[in-house]
């Protein structure tokens, strides 16, 4: 019985494994570049700190805005394929402007370039997966893609290690190779991504934020937008946590293993949480993962050694591993179903005005007061979120 029913399941269509290897290509890719790139800021081009936090805040903002309002667009045209293959065209094209910068200016170019790309493929991307998937499969679908997309994080910044030490710390150089990857993701699109038949019909353009729906969501739901909202301040960009890296005296060449390290723990700690999470109070663990970001925060803030550093390095990916998700799924218990793409749409635009602030106040902390401040700071606003958690449940 059991054979019968493994030949009957619907094997992983075509276009899934495609749209993951598109994402692990170019998420090596892009970490190989991000796990460097604040040295390269900073050291070769001399910028600030607060110039780094504002680039890299703006950056990352602007990819959750822009996710905003890239769903909605998908459903007008009623095509997923042209968008997915412009988003990462958009990151793909960025590659060649980072080895080729002199200034801080072509910098934020390519680093906004790069993060809209991003903001506009993630939602299309992943509607494509559903429209191809079958029902029963679904979940293995989406699984597979995040997998694949999480195995590009970590060797990415592998890659920018083995590379470094072959190059001997030749950053520009080192970024041309960040090119290869991104132009084999574009090109698996153009030529193994399929576009499944949509049924004709007229497209009208829907908000994802609409007023109405705003005035009708329930208090917990706005408690959740505002918890959010806090604890993305205390999580600024992690290009300080390279910074910091280096800072405590790691050779340029094995600054990578910051992000390797964050990545690794992030990778074996987010589904046990994801299951974890659907047997028990999810509050809970979202306090958790706060709790081991004050650690994390604060290991990082007093560490005088490289163990010390990774240590709390380490707990900030586990942090990721405990609430990357959690909060959405909150976003979606407090919502009804058919106002959650207006709930989403507001979630993510507050979580993006938060990690811009973030990252400019981390930056401006440490340029005037020292690293050290930079993390306890994070780590007092983590503690914050914390209390508001805390407080609401009670």
């Amino acid at each position: 019985m059991a054979d019968g029913t493994d030949r009957t399941r619907p094997r992983i269509p075509g276009t899934v494994w495609a749209l993951g290897f598109v994402s692990l290509f170019m998420d090596v890719s892009s970490e190989l570049l991000h796990s460097l790139l604040p040295l390269f800021l900073v050291g070769s081009l001399g910028l600030s700190m607060v110039a780094v936090g504002l680039i890299e805040g703006i950056a990352e903002a602007t990819a959750l805005i822009v996710k905003v309002f890239s769903g909605a667009i998908s459903d007008f045209l009623g095509r997923r394929k042209g968008l997915v293959l412009f988003g990462y065209g958009l990151a793909a094209l960025s590659k060649p402007l980072f080895p080729l910068a002199t200034s801080g200016e072509t910098i934020f170019a390519a680093r906004l370039l790069d993060r809209i790309g991003k903001g506009i493929r993630g939602a299309p991307r992943d509607a494509l997966i559903a429209d191809v998937s079958p029902p029963s499969i679904r979940g293995a679908c989406f699984g597979l893609r995040q997998s694949m997309d999480t195995v590009g994080a970590f060797a990415g910044p592998v890659l920018a290690i083995a590379l470094m030490l072959w190059l001997g710390n030749n950053l520009p150089l080192v970024f041309w190779f960040a090119c290869i990857p991104a132009g084999i993701a574009v090109l698996a699109i153009v030529f193994f991504v399929k576009e499944p038949e949509h049924a004709e019909g007229p497209h009208r353009f829907r908000s994802p934020i609409h007023r109405d729906a705003l005035r009708s969501f329930p208090a917990r739901y706005w408690w959740v937008v505002g918890i959010g909202a806090v604890f993305t301040l205390a999580r600024f960009s992690e290009a300080f946590l390279v910074l910091r890296a280096q800072d405590i005296g790691l050779p340029m060449a094995w600054t990578p293993v910051v992000m390797v390290v964050m990545a690794l723990l992030f990778m074996l700690s987010a589904y046990p949480v994801g299951w974890w999470s659907d047997r028990t109070d999810r509050t809970g663990l979202l306090a958790i993962g706060m709790l081991l970001l004050v650690v994390a925060d604060l290991l990082l803030a007093w560490a005088d050694s490289t163990p010390l550093m990774l240590i709390g390095v380490a707990l900030w990916g586990l942090h990721m591993g405990f609430t990357q998700g959690l909060l959405a799924t909150l976003i979606a218990d407090t919502t009804p179903a058919d106002l959650k793409g207006t709930a989403f749409g507001m979630f993510n635009l507050a979580s993006g005005i938060a990690m811009l602030l973030a990252s400019v106040l981390a930056g401006w902390l440490w340029q005037s007061y020292g690293a050290s401040w930079t993390f306890l700071i994070g780590a007092a606003l983590a503690l914050a979120a914390l209390l508001l958690l805390r407080w609401r449940i009670h």
